[in-house]
């Protein structure tokens, strides 16, 4: 079965190189180019593919709004994110607007012969170098979100199980019942997703959220 792949790009020599690459397997067939998204996507009707190699930063239209509207009027061919740039913004955009897998210029021919392959049997493909930053990048965002759920109170009781203080040490810090200081602790561990009063800790240390200084209010 026969490939037919799109390339996009706004530098005609990138265009040219991939050509030849892809070209070299024989069930590969390069059925159209194009140096803008918008380029494409009037072409795309009368030319579809079955993949698409898409330039993130291009002039007229760049490869996420490209991608974005390629999506919204209903086209599933996989896209290969295909670009220098390594920023944890720009993956993260790609990957929520439907890209199935995100490479890097530097990718070895052979690389990106099989992202192509790989993505055309329905499963997703990221270059070695952009594995770390995407799970750095969810992680990170997931940890922010579990800091915006807690209140000002809990950040409060948080900081001092960092500094090793029991319940009623807590309780007594911050002038409030022993009860109510095991409710925050309970709520704690629920919004940060870990399992114990040492795992709250290590996650407060970590954040630099270890500084117990009680608030005037209860």
């Amino acid at each position: 079965m026969t490939i037919k792949i799109w390339i996009v790009d706004d530098h005609a020599v990138v265009r040219q190189g991939l050509r030849a690459i892809l070209e070299l397997q024989q069930d590969f067939c390069v059925v159209g180019e194009a140096g803008n998204g918008q380029e494409m996507l009037c072409k795309w009707r009368d030319y579809p593919g079955d993949v698409i190699l898409l330039d993130l930063l291009m002039p007229h239209m760049d490869g996420l709004e490209t991608l974005r509207r390629f999506r919204e009027v209903g086209n599933s061919a996989p896209v290969v994110m295909l670009t220098s740039s390594l920023e944890d913004k720009w993956l993260l955009e790609a990957l929520k607007f439907g890209a199935a897998s995100y490479l890097l210029k530097t990718a070895h021919p052979t690389e990106i012969v099989e992202a192509i392959r790989t993505v055309t049997s329905g499963k997703t493909y990221l270059h070695s170098e952009v594995q770390p930053w995407l799970v750095e990048s969810f992680f990170q965002a997931e940890k922010k979100v579990a800091h915006q759920e807690l209140t000002a109170r809990e950040h409060e009781v948080l900081s001092c199980l960092a500094s090793g203080m029991s319940n009623q040490e807590i309780a007594d810090t911050l002038h409030i019942g022993i009860k109510t200081v095991k409710t925050h602790v309970g709520n704690i561990l629920l919004k940060l997703s870990v399992q114990d009063r040492t795992q709250a800790a290590i996650y407060a240390i970590r954040h630099g959220l270890d500084k117990c200084s009680p608030f005037s209010s209860s």
